[in-house]
Order: C-alpha cells, then sequence, then structure tokens
C-alpha cells in the first residue's frame, strides 16, 4: 500500500489478475510477465479498466492525449484471445509481423490465443516493446 492508503500500481494489477475470470488467464499473465521481462523501464497499471504498460522514465513534454508514454494495454472483451492494443504501434518497425491492423489513430494488435503462441512469439514480442522504448522522445 502507498502511503495515502491506496493500493499500488503493481497491486492493482496483482489484484486485476487475481480476480480475472477469463478462459485464457494464464495467457494473460504469461503475456504479462513477457513485457514486464522485456526492459526495466516499464511500468504497469489499470488504465481503460485493463493492465497497462508504459515507459516509467523521463520525457520530454507532450499532450497526454497523444499516448506517447502508453506501450500496450490488455484487451480482455474476447474469450478465445487476448488481445495486447499498441496505441501507437504503427511508429514501430515489426520485420516479424506479430502487430496488426491498419487503425487510423496509428495503433496496432496482436493477438494471442494459446500458451503456445506466447511461447513462439515470445522474442517477437520483447523485439516490439525494445523498439518501441527506442522511439521514446527522452
Amino acid at each position: 500500500m502507498a502511503k495515502t492508503g491506496k493500493p499500488t500500481t503493481e497491486a492493482q494489477v496483482l489484484k486485476y489478475f487475481q480476480q480475472l475470470d477469463h478462459p485464457l488467464a494464464e495467457v494473460a499473465e504469461a503475456l504479462r510477465k513477457v513485457i514486464l521481462a522485456a526492459d526495466p523501464t516499464i511500468g504497469e497499471h489499470i488504465k481503460w479498466n485493463s493492465p497497462a504498460f508504459y515507459y516509467t522514465g523521463p520525457m520530454k513534454a507532450f499532450d497526454p492525449k497523444e499516448y506517447k508514454r502508453d506501450l500496450v494495454v490488455f484487451n480482455l472483451h474476447k474469450k478465445d484471445a487476448v488481445l495486447l492494443v499498441f496505441p501507437t504501434g504503427a511508429k514501430v518497425n515489426d520485420p516479424s509481423g506479430i502487430l496488426e491492423g491498419t487503425f487510423p489513430d496509428g495503433r496496432k494488435t496482436a493477438k494471442f490465443t494459446h500458451m503456445d503462441e506466447v511461447k513462439k512469439q515470445e522474442k517477437d514480442l520483447q523485439t516490439v516493446v525494445k523498439a518501441w522504448l527506442a522511439l521514446v522522445e527522452k
């Protein structure tokens, strides 16, 4: 707990996963670990009612609506897949093709339906995360 009596962001995320009632909860938890292991500057919190990951280091000033600090957000609305939404994913060079979609707002997604996909694409996901971090305006 933080000094304010509110749970820390990590505690909020852990509570979210403890209470997660989703057929692919194990997949979501594995993806969380992969993302956090990619770089020590990645933090996590609950944003848009879902686990989300962001860059924790110093940055140049920017409009918060540009989502420059936001790396990826879980979308767990479908029961047959875990969707990772990268709000600014279109800016990332992704030779692996793990990022999909052509959204006008510049987001990209990565879809996982079972643990084998997580294991098979772990390195590609971490490469995308690192490529995104390299674009952060520090």
